[in-house]
């Protein structure tokens, strides 16, 4: 036993034995609490829910998509421009549609000549139908002769209605074209501002991207869109008060005026960024309207919403 003592690695053994356990009881010493770069706004009411509001323009943004896939030719607007109903916003590649147009507008030329070809035979039918007619009656023409004129004639009065048929049909065709022309055309559904513009010319746009095209809205009022947690959604009633903050922001509350509750629970999609923040929970949507304050506020800006549980 004396002879282990005498030994180096035992002590070797040792020193690395006490060093191990300095290190864990390091490790399990608290740290000092974190303080945030900006203390939480706090709400103005005794019993409040809290919950985190997406800026939006008045009824919403509208999200403007190509009513077909394909490339983009000119785009009419910018961010930040102002549009009226009906305003052209931008337009698809017009080349095939333009060929379309030009094609049945020739069409049309075609079956307008046919029917007034079909209107000459048919007069002229008829003419000849009655001359055989008063032949007859001085007995110089035969019975057979005026029967076939009278097919004749029957079949001229045939062509001239298959030949009208044909120009409606035509010009049936010519508005459909350009009808898709148009279509090509996209304007503005009414009016707003022009959010974002996610396109280019040139560049290919498809129907179904993820992205909208351009999004179009009201900045003159502004709305939010407040995500109330669904185990705290019993608790919300219409007419409730409402205070919001800004993101990050203690002081400058904003007076929101109740808008309406949308009845269909959501999977959350705002996320605030929060570690410990729950994305598997579902939210109550509660509309929100605000006058504009004296300082900037931007749609799609997130803001801190308390709502007062005791309103009656």
């Amino acid at each position: 036993m004396i002879t282990i003592f005498k030994r180096p690695t035992f002590y070797v053994a040792l020193l690395g034995l006490l060093a191990v356990t300095g290190i864990v009881l390091r490790q399990r010493q608290t740290g000092p609490v974190s303080q945030p770069l900006v203390p939480p706004p706090q709400s103005p009411y005794t019993l409040s829910i809290g919950a985190r509001g997406l800026v939006e323009s008045v009824n919403e943004n509208v999200r403007i998509a190509p009513t077909a896939s394909g490339l983009v030719g000119k785009i009419a607007v910018r961010v930040g421009d102002t549009v009226r109903v009906g305003d052209l916003l931008f337009t698809m590649d017009t080349r095939d549609a333009l060929s379309t147009v030009k094609t049945q507008e020739a069409q049309l030329a075609v079956q307008q000549a046919r029917l007034a070809e079909a209107e000459t035979l048919l007069a002229d039918r008829r003419d000849q139908l009655d001359r055989t007619t008063r032949l007859r009656e001085k007995n110089v023409a035969s019975e057979d002769e005026i029967q076939r004129n009278r097919f004749s004639w029957q079949t001229a009065q045939r062509q001239l209605e298959r030949s009208r048929a044909d120009l409606a049909l035509a010009d049936a065709q010519l508005n459909d074209a350009k009808v898709r022309l148009d279509l090509l055309l996209v304007r503005a559904p009414r009016a707003g501002t022009v959010l974002q513009v996610n396109i280019r010319e040139g560049e290919y746009a498809a129907v179904s991207a993820p992205e909208p095209a351009i999004l179009l809205g009201d900045t003159r009022t502004l709305q939010l869109r407040a995500d109330v947690d669904e185990s705290d959604a019993p608790r919300v009633r219409p007419g409730s008060k409402a205070v919001a903050f800004l993101k990050g922001s203690r002081t400058r509350p904003i007076p929101l005026e109740f808008v309406r509750i949308e009845p269909y629970i959501l999977p959350k999609k705002s996320l605030s960024g929060d570690s410990t923040e729950r994305v598997d929970t579902r939210v109550l949507q509660v509309i929100f309207r605000f006058q504009n304050p004296d300082f900037p506020i931007y749609v799609g800006q997130q803001m801190d919403v308390f709502i007062d549980e005791k309103t009656k």
